[in-house]
């Protein structure tokens, strides 16, 4: 039986990453915490494939949107740092991602998609798994499904302003809405 995560803490990570510059470093959880962003970490199941490039870039064009909302984007999966440069540096037209505006993480060891309920461990893989976390750690929403399947990126930014409202939000809420009063 899975244990619950949201409204816990989430755990903590620490990944190698290709970041915006094209250049090797890490990104982790702490880092954003001690900087009071939200964090918005996704996962994917693997580099060249064809669902994985239209959310990865979908994602990345919205990327000003993201920020202005104080959040952190991480995209991860368990190929390596090597694969990732290779296809930010393959052109969009190619299949490739082009550049990017926020860091993909490689979770060789499989430890964080372990840790986040997301790996196929018989294929060493990802599920598509989003999980948005606030500043102080808390694992405030997820979302896992089927690989076949793109995410949205209307509705994780709807969710994360939601979120940050702090309030009770209605069915079909959209930002500017008022959240209920009770």
């Amino acid at each position: 039986m899975a244990e619950r995560m949201v409204g816990k803490q989430a755990p903590r990570f620490e990944m190698e990453a290709v970041l915006p510059n094209k250049e090797f470093g890490k990104v982790s959880l702490e880092e954003n915490m001690k900087n009071g962003k939200w964090t918005v970490l996704f996962f994917y199941p693997m580099d060249f494939t064809f669902v994985c490039p239209t959310e990865i870039t979908a994602i990345s064009d919205r990327h000003d949107e993201f920020d202005d909302l104080d959040a952190v984007v991480i995209g991860a999966s368990t190929d390596t740092i090597h694969t990732h440069l290779a296809w930010i540096k393959t052109d969009r037209k190619e299949n490739g991602l082009g550049d990017l505006n926020y860091a993909l993480a490689a979770d060789t060891n499989h430890t964080v998609t372990r840790d986040y309920g997301v790996l196929i461990e018989d294929n060493g893989i990802a599920l598509r798994g989003l999980f948005i976390i606030n500043p102080e750690g808390e694992l405030m929403y997820q979302v896992v499904h089927h690989n076949n399947i793109g995410r949205d990126v209307d509705e994780v930014l709807r969710v994360l302003q939601a979120l940050q409202t702090g309030g009770l939000c209605p069915a079909n809420w959209k930002p500017g809405q008022a959240t209920l009063n009770v």
